[in-house]
């Protein structure tokens, strides 16, 4: 499994490095937007709509959604999306802590985590598109540095988790809803991550006096990834599923990949706009 996991980060790490450098902010934007709508339909099944059109047409509202967000996002008004990922998610704590809500088979329930889906992702794609192409502050040029940079801070607290999560693992962090994540893993994240940040925040010449809140944004977010990943885990649950999919070895699927990501991108992108950066 690990070996699986390694082969396929090595082969997926130039990619994402490109579609991050190599494109330009529409492209871009509709590029993430693909792999996004893939993690979606995976999401369908997982929230429990049944048959092809009825998830296909769930496909095209988050699609129609993305399409129109686009042009806020090249406006003054692109926080207001964002803002309400930052608070959806605040609001999903709440759905963890009642773990059993919509559990059971149910149209309104499949309508209920069809709608949680879009604030899953629809915000998230937001913030990222927002700051790969700087449209906050469009004199920076530096959005893909920063794209880059908050990836980073993810991979290494996903690190951090799984190697402290292996030796030091005992305590669950949620054992109702993943039994796999352990408080030790959280710690190793976020040790990690503050340690990308620091070093991420002098790369990118964020002034000294402004390094701290850099550092504390980069463990914040890792804070909100850990949320994600472990709601993800949740609807996995509901769903009797073990991955969301099987596309990418000793990954699981599309949204298994995305999970602590989407819920991560908000309150970066709103951290590092009130820190003026």
């Amino acid at each position: 499994m690990l070996k699986q996991r390694v082969i396929t980060a090595v082969v997926l790490a130039p990619l994402i490095v490109a579609l991050i450098f190599l494109t330009g902010n529409a492209l871009f934007a509709a590029l993430l937007g693909l792999i996004f709508l893939l993690g979606m339909w995976e999401w369908t099944r997982m929230a429990g709509v049944r048959g092809y059109p009825l998830r296909l047409a769930s496909l095209l509202g988050y699609a129609i959604l993305f399409a129109l967000l686009w042009h806020v996002c090249e406006t003054a008004w692109w926080w207001l999306p964002v803002l309400a990922g930052l608070a959806w998610w605040l609001l999903a704590l709440l759905w963890l802590t009642h773990n059993r809500f919509a559990s059971q088979p149910s149209r309104t329930h499949a309508l209920l985590k069809l709608v949680a889906g879009a604030f899953v992702v629809v915000p998230a794609w937001c913030a990222v598109v927002v700051m790969h192409g700087d449209m906050a502050r469009p004199d920076s040029g530096r959005g893909h540095f920063w794209v880059l940079f908050f990836a980073c801070i993810v991979v290494a607290a996903d690190i951090g988790a799984f190697s402290a999560g292996r030796r030091w693992g005992r305590t669950k962090l949620a054992p109702a809803i993943s039994p796999g994540k352990t408080r030790a893993g959280v710690y190793g994240a976020l040790v990690c991550s503050g340690i990308v940040g620091l070093v991420g925040g002098v790369l990118l010449k964020v002034p000294a006096k402004l390094l701290p809140a850099i550092v504390a944004l980069a463990l914040v977010t890792v804070l909100f990834s850990v949320v994600g990943d472990l709601f993800e885990s949740l609807i996995k649950r509901h769903a009797g599923v073990k991955d969301s999919g099987a596309l990418f070895p000793g990954h699981g699927g599309v949204f298994d990949r995305m999970d602590s990501l989407v819920a991560a991108m908000p309150i970066f992108v709103l951290g590092k706009f009130l820190l003026g950066l």
